[in-house]
């Protein structure tokens, strides 16, 4: 009896790995990951290298406020500063917007390619003409009126 339930739950599993929504995911997820590696080289290769170029740095990443000197001290016995690293906010908080801005470019895109489509199958549709059912109906009354 144990054995009809672990080939039940494995029918199961398979049959949840293979719905398409699995499937969709998986892309989904594997897409995510392939944009998410070319943002960040559009933001780090191109927008900070902007910023560069008007601030002078190539990124915040160098801006803290020392809270308090000679906190403790590292391997070497130098002494290490508590800081607030307000520069590394300030540079995800570039790569948050950015990323925001292209995934809404993408999602605009993909809007408009999808309401043009749309579009096109409403016209479609209307060049096709009259369905079997409306011709039918047509003939029908034309018999009606003709008794």
């Amino acid at each position: 009896m144990a054995d009809s339930g672990k080939k039940g739950l494995i029918q199961e599993f398979r049959d949840f790995i293979a719905s398409g929504n699995m499937i969709e995911l998986a892309v989904a997820v594997i897409l995510a990951g392939a944009i998410g590696v070319v943002i960040k080289a559009f933001t780090d290769g191109i927008m900070l290298q902007i910023v560069a170029a008007i601030a002078g740095k190539p990124d915040f990443s160098s801006i803290t406020i020392t809270l308090r000197h000679n906190v403790a001290k590292d391997d070497k016995g130098n002494p290490i500063d508590s800081k607030l690293q307000i520069g590394t906010f300030i540079n995800a908080l570039i790569t948050l917007i950015l990323t925001g801005l292209v995934l809404f470019a993408i999602v605009k895109a993909y809007n408009h390619m999808k309401a043009k489509r749309t579009m096109e199958e409403v016209a479609e549709e209307a060049a096709a003409g009259p369905t079997e059912i409306d011709l039918l109906t047509e003939i029908r009354d034309a018999l009606k009126a003709r008794s």
